[in-house]
């Protein structure tokens, strides 16, 4: 398969800036219903009793960093961290007018370059005053990682708000799930009224979900590596869902990812690790039935993911419909929900 293959138009019109007023009021398609498109609160007309629909409940960090160095600004954000104690990879813009040693002093805290890599990749080590963790001191001098492709000078008050899902109480991801954006507490709750299980999973979403798969041949892609937790009681009830045969419904690619990672024998196992499963036209996928998800980029690792979920001719006239009818494209934008054409 040639990277090629996965490249669409896209006009940067429809690159969503904002966010829209109320979560709940993006656009949805439904795939299995000749792409009819509604407004994202009437999912709950298309979800069943007995359906299990599991959401990723990573929280977005402040994990972009200002640093000032002879007069110019440097950008830094965040990706993962490193094996070391408060050291962590990032990518810096321009990198190149970092050098090893340099010190960065936020207030009585220090930020020191302590490695270079390719493609703008650096590591970075935290010398932190009064004991204080990274997350607090990322609270505190940090910002909203938004991606690049939004457009815009700074962050303002709602991206705070509004680039983190309702529901994300496990702090790591330097991007945000977007799938699960569009949900509400008031929809969370109807859900849950019409007696579907709803269930959690942790994949901390790293930068490299940004990166571009610079390869022709994809298979020579090397991917990016997650964190991800699956608990016991979530494993036991999706195996349980699975072998009554009722819908798992995944909330974003993140989500599925974990779960896809995680098969043994047939069975979803429980626990913690790092996944940077690639997931391609011919994948065969044992546990998700169901997906929910933004529109990606175009030679994205995720459009090829969704391609290989529904079956990449079907995916590229979805992409067609959807730029036709004016959809709102990437992590602020509409969403779909799939089914496995598997």
């Amino acid at each position: 398969m040639k990277l090629s293959d996965f490249d669409f138009d896209l006009p940067v019109e429809l690159i969503a800036q904002e966010p829209l007023k109320q979560r709940d009021q993006s656009n949805l398609i439904i795939s299995f219903e000749n792409n009819k498109i509604v407004k994202f609160t009437d999912i709950i007309d298309y979800l069943n009793p007995g359906d299990l629909m599991v959401f990723n409940d990573s929280r977005v960090i402040n994990a972009k960093l200002t640093l000032e160095k002879s007069g110019k600004s440097i950008n830094i954000n965040l990706n993962k961290p490193s094996l070391i104690n408060n050291s962590w990879r990032a990518f810096a813009k321009p990198a190149k007018k970092l050098i090893i040693g340099d010190e960065f002093l936020f207030d009585n805290h220090k930020l020191v370059i302590t490695n270079k890599f390719e493609f703008g990749e650096i590591e970075v080590s935290f010398i932190l005053d009064d004991n204080i963790d990274i997350f607090t001191f990322l609270d505190k001098y940090g910002e909203v990682p938004l991606p690049l492709y939004i457009k815009r000078q700074q962050t303002n008050k709602e991206d705070f708000l509004r680039y983190q899902t309702v529901y994300s109480v496990n702090k790591g991801s330097v991007a945000a799930p977007t799938a699960g954006l569009h949900f509400t507490p008031e929809l969370l709750q109807k859900i849950r009224a019409k007696n579907i299980e709803i269930h959690f999973v942790t994949l901390h979403v790293g930068g490299g979900t940004f990166l571009p798969v610079k390869t022709e041949n994809i298979v020579d892609h090397k991917m990016h590596s997650e964190y991800f937790y699956i608990s016991r009681d979530t494993a036991k009830a999706i195996n349980n869902a699975k072998s009554e045969k009722r819908r798992i419904i995944s909330v974003g690619t993140t989500t599925l990812r974990v779960l896809e990672s995680c098969i043994q024998e047939g069975k979803l196992k429980y626990g913690s690790g790092e996944t940077n499963i690639f997931i391609t036209p011919s994948y065969q996928f044992q546990i998700v039935d169901s997906l929910i998800t933004n529109f990606h980029l175009p030679k994205s690792t995720l459009f090829m993911l969704v391609c290989a979920f529904s079956g990449a001719d079907k995916i590229k006239n979805l992409y067609k419909y959807a730029i036709d009818n004016k959809i709102r494209f990437f992590s602020y934008g509409d969403a779909m929900i799939l089914n496995n054409n598997n």
